[in-house]
């Protein structure tokens, strides 16, 4: 994919300021309108990668609204972090929740309990002391390392774009150069 036409594609998407004032994260104030937490550059989208990966894989309610608090502590790009946290969603909870419980349990030497779901309040309020530990201890532990990752992986990514963009400006300069001597050539084979 081309950068213009993922710029494109992630401007048509990301929400305007504006509509942010009047939303959910008019709760942030004067923090929201800083121009530097909407910009594309590689430190606030590899920042915004590394808290939205972790305000989604933290279970608390209003996440979009932690990863945004969490751009503005660290400088990163808010509407890339508010996004990312929609990572976590009800098709990828469930598995993401089994992920954290099975780290849970392998940190903590537990070793994983057999159970069968049930709808019901009761055998939530009974499985959720027995589960509580290893999930929160797998949430921390899977959010700081996806948020690692993410941060990395953005860097990377973000590396080899400009080493390849830059490699082919150079080879431009050298095949324009190239053809300014060839035309410097006929114009003295001329005189």
């Amino acid at each position: 994919m081309s950068k213009k036409l993922f710029k494109k594609l992630v401007h048509k998407y990301i929400p305007n300021i504006k509509e942010l004032k009047d939303k959910e994260l008019k709760l942030l104030g004067k923090f929201i309108h800083d121009p530097n937490l909407w910009h594309f550059n590689r430190h606030s989208v590899s920042t915004a990668f590394s808290t939205g990966l972790f305000a989604a894989l933290i279970p608390v309610p209003f996440q979009m609204m932690l990863a945004a608090i969490l751009s503005i502590i660290f400088r990163g790009n808010i509407p890339i972090a508010a996004a990312l946290a929609w990572v976590s969603n009800p098709i990828t909870t469930p598995p993401l929740l089994y992920l954290e419980y099975k780290i849970g349990t392998y940190v903590l030497g537990i070793t994983p309990q057999e159970f069968r779901f049930e709808a019901s309040v009761d055998w939530v309020m009974q499985q959720s002391y027995s589960l509580a530990a290893p999930i929160l201890v797998g949430c921390f532990i899977a959010a700081f390392a996806f948020a690692i990752l993410g941060n990395l992986i953005v860097r990377v990514i973000w590396r080899l774009s400009v080493i390849s963009a830059w490699k082919k400006r150079m080879r431009r300069l050298k095949a324009r150069k190239i053809l300014f001597k060839r035309k410097k050539k006929r114009k003295k084979i001329k005189r």
